[in-house]
């Protein structure tokens, strides 16, 4: 599967928008508690990357907040994507 990169249905945003819409929801949390997360790529297969900042960088919760939070949050709300990775 590709990416979408803005053609097709437009009442549909790009993929690498609905994936930031629901980047910026969960950053409020990760703020909250020191870090951030920026959305460095969507890949043509799905994946998304991302960067820590801030208290989550070295953080030893990281790997969590990356699988059972961030990765399980965008799969549920975007089904197009298939995995989170750091950059």
């Amino acid at each position: 599967m590709q990416a979408d990169t803005g053609s097709g249905d437009a009442s549909t945003p790009p993929l690498k928008a609905r994936v930031g819409e629901v980047l910026e929801e969960i950053r409020q949390a990760i703020r909250a508690d020191g870090g951030d997360v920026e959305l460095v790529d969507v890949g043509s297969d799905g994946v998304v990357s991302v960067r820590f900042h801030g208290a989550c960088v070295g953080c030893s919760c990281a790997g969590i907040t990356l699988s059972q939070g961030i990765e399980r949050v965008l799969k549920a709300r975007v089904p197009e994507v298939t995995g989170v990775v750091l950059a």
